[in-house]
C-alpha cells in the first residue's frame, strides 16, 4: 500500500492506496487537525496503526528543499530523512502541494474535470495549474515530448498588479492594510475575496446592510456567506466582489499561461473553483484570461479546465510515491497490479 498526504496549515488529510489493473484505488483515509499534534510523525503513526506501506508521499505547502521544510503556518520542520526513519518506511517523499496537484492531473477520470473553454484541443506543449484556496498556488507542467512533468512554483506571491482603476484603488486599500507590499494571494485566495469585500465597503461605500453585516459576523469564515450570497443574487456588495475576485483569477491564470506558453492547456485547481463554477462559467473568467492584447489569439486557442476532484492532490502524492519508489527499488506496485 501507498500512503498520501495533503498537509495544510489547518488540518492534514491522509489516506492509503492500492492499486487496481494500475488504478489508484483509496482503501481508508482520515482528517486531522494539524494544531492539535506536535508533528505530522505523530499523526502518520496514529493513522496508520497496524498497517504497513511500500512507501509514502506528502503534498506540502511551500519550497521543499533536499527534501525538508519548514512550514509557515505550523511550528513544523519536515524531513523526508527523519520521517522514514521515524515511521520505518522505506522511501518517504516531500513535494510541494501543487506540484502533487499537478501529478494527480494524470489520475483524474473526465468526470472529475470540467473543460471551460475548448480551446484548439489539438495542441500539444506546456500546460500550467493555478489553485486559489486558503492561498494562491501555481505550478508549471514542461512537455517532454512524452508526458508533462510538473515544477513547483511560489508565483502566487509575486506583486499584485492591478488592471483598472477599482483595482488601483483595491491595491492602495491593501497597501495601507497590509503596511507595504501586497502579492496577488492577498487578492486571490480565501483572504482576497474578503479583503475584495472590505475595499468595496469601506472604499467604494458599497452599502451593507446590517443583516449582511450581522450574519458575516456570526460566522468564522465569512467567504461561504459572501460566495452564497453572490451566486444567489441576494446581495449586491456581495455579488461586486465575487465579481472582481473572479475577473482578477482569469487575469492571473492569463499571465501564467503567457509566461508558461501553455498551449497544451491550463487547469484551475484548489478549494474554491468547484465551489463557484457557475460563476467561472459566465464568461468573467474568460474575459480577463483572454484579455492580453495581441496574445489574445494564444490564450483563446488554450483549452481551460477546472478541476473538481477535492483529493486530486493526495491522488498525484500518491502517484508519485509509488513512481520514486520503484524507480528506486525496481519494484512497480502500479505495474504488479495490471493484469496481463
Amino acid at each position: 500500500m501507498i500512503l498520501a498526504g495533503d498537509v495544510g496549515g489547518t488540518k492534514v488529510d491522509l489516506a492509503l492506496y492500492d492499486f487496481i489493473n494500475g488504478k489508484l484505488t483509496v482503501t481508508r483515509g482520515k482528517i486531522y487537525r494539524a494544531k492539535e499534534y506536535a508533528g505530522l510523525e505523530v499523526i502518520v503513526k496514529e493513522f496508520l496503526g497496524s498497517d504497513k506501506v511500500t512507501a509514502a508521499c506528502f503534498g506540502v505547502p511551500g519550497p521543499v528543499r533536499d527534501g525538508r521544510l519548514r512550514l509557515t503556518n505550523l511550528p513544523w520542520t519536515l524531513d523526508s530523512r527523519e520521517l522514514a526513519a521515524g515511521l520505518v518506511i522505506d522511501h518517504v517523499f516531500l513535494i510541494n502541494d501543487l506540484e502533487a496537484n499537478g501529478y494527480g492531473i494524470a489520475e483524474l477520470s473526465d468526470g472529475q474535470i470540467l473543460t471551460l473553454s475548448e480551446g484548439d484541443p489539438t495542441q500539444t506543449g506546456n500546460r500550467a495549474l493555478i489553485a486559489a484556496g486558503t492561498g494562491l498556488g501555481q505550478c508549471f507542467l514542461v512537455w517532454n515530448g512524452h508526458y508533462h512533468t510538473p515544477y513547483p512554483s511560489e508565483g502566487g506571491h509575486v506583486d499584485y498588479g492591478p488592471r483598472n482603476e477599482d483595482e488601483i484603488d483595491l491595491l492602495r486599500f491593501l497597501k495601507q492594510k497590509y503596511n507595504g507590499r501586497v502579492s496577488y494571494e492577498r487578492v486571490i485566495s480565501g483572504m482576497g475575496l474578503t479583503n475584495i469585500y472590505e475595499f468595496l465597503r469601506e472604499v467604494r461605500g458599497v452599502d451593507e446592510p446590517a443583516w449582511l453585516a450581522q450574519r458575516i459576523a456570526a460566522v468564522p469564515d465569512p467567504n461561504a456567506v459572501i460566495t452564497e450570497l453572490a451566486l444567489a443574487a441576494k446581495s449586491e456588495i456581495c455579488e461586486k466582489a465575487l465579481d472582481m475576485f473572479v475577473s482578477a483569477y482569469g487575469a492571473e491564470a492569463g499571465n501564467l499561461a503567457l509566461k508558461v506558453l501553455s498551449v497544451g492547456g491550463i487547469y484551475i485547481g484548489g478549494g474554491i473553483a468547484p465551489r463557484i463554477v457557475e460563476k467561472l462559467k459566465d464568461g468573467t473568467f474568460m474575459k480577463a484570461f483572454t484579455d492580453k492584447g495581441r496574445l489574445s489569439q494564444l490564450l483563446i486557442n488554450m483549452p481551460v479546465r477546472i478541476i473538481l476532484e477535492p483529493h486530486a492532490a493526495q491522488l498525484g502524492a500518491a502517484a508519485y510515491a509509488e513512481a520514486k519508489a520503484a524507480e528506486l527499488s525496481g519494484i512497480s506496485t502500479r505495474a504488479a497490479s495490471v493484469k496481463s
